[in-house]
């Protein structure tokens, strides 16, 4: 079983503010904004849209979002027929992962993004900051929702059968790069789980090293600079960690046993 750690949610470039993690331990991965047909009313936590939140948090950009990866049918206000956990890549992206990863059903992507403590009060939502503890004052890159494939779509007339999928849409159904991963039904590794959804907060699964900008990883061997499939610039060992500049989105691992039972206890 290989494992993708796969970037999505807001960053500096889109957006421009970090993903709120709720007081219930909640990660809320706000999609990026584009030209899709979903909006930020369409996404729901506790009956309150994610246009709210955003509103509280400073957000400045356009309402309409780009939901993928789609691993929870619960943060939808209105239900979806026939609706299964998707997620799509396109263009370079779905080249590397296709081509140079070579991904295949049973393989695991981790998603991470970026992330900032909030709390609720005086009315509204906001960043907590000086608290002296590092996981609340700080924006981090955390671990917050998975997906073990069991179907990988490459077939133009297969694509547009999930409609509501941003990656079934004719501007990219038309592009012979699109591919779409479909979720398994159950995890191979626990069958009491589903093969795709959220994680909810805990400090295992901060990448980010204590005490360091959210870029600086962990020390950890399952993804160094060396056990990393394809080139990387953009990545060095330092003495704090392990730095991954810039923005980008996947990270194939080499496949080992170690870096399995890494990727499996950050989901169970």
């Amino acid at each position: 079983m290989k494992i993708i750690l796969s970037r999505k949610g807001f960053d500096s470039a889109n957006g421009g503010i970090v993903s709120p993690i709720m007081e219930d331990g909640t990660m809320l991965s706000f999609p990026i904004p584009s030209k899709d047909k979903d909006s930020y009313d369409d996404l729901i936590y506790c009956d309150q849209p994610y246009s709210r939140i955003l509103k509280d948090l400073k957000y400045k950009g356009g309402f309409n979002c780009h939901v993928d990866p789609d691993l929870s049918e619960d943060r939808r206000k209105a239900k979806i027929d026939s609706w299964c956990p998707i997620f799509g890549q396109i263009n370079s992206s779905a080249t590397y992962l296709m081509n140079n990863v070579d991904v295949k059903v049973g393989d695991l992507f981790l998603f991470f993004g970026n992330y900032h403590k909030v709390r609720y009060a005086d009315g509204k939502y906001q960043y907590i900051k000086k608290t002296g503890d590092f996981y609340s004052d700080c924006d981090l890159q955390v671990i917050w929702g998975y997906m073990q494939v069991g179907e990988i779509i490459t077939i133009p007339e297969e694509q547009r059968k999930y409609s509501w999928h941003p990656h079934s849409s004719e501007k990219r159904v038309e592009n012979i790069t699109n591919v779409m991963f479909k979720a398994s039904d159950k995890l191979s590794f626990n069958e009491n789980m589903s093969g795709a959804g959220l994680l909810a907060f805990r400090e295992d699964r901060v990448l980010t090293a204590k005490n360091c900008n959210k870029a600086t990883w962990k020390n950890n061997p399952v993804y160094d600079v060396d056990s990393i499939i394809g080139n990387r610039k953009n990545c060095s060992k330092i003495p704090s960690g392990i730095y991954y500049a810039g923005i980008w989105q996947e990270l194939g691992l080499k496949e080992t046993l170690e870096c399995e039972e890494w990727a499996r206890s950050i989901v169970l």
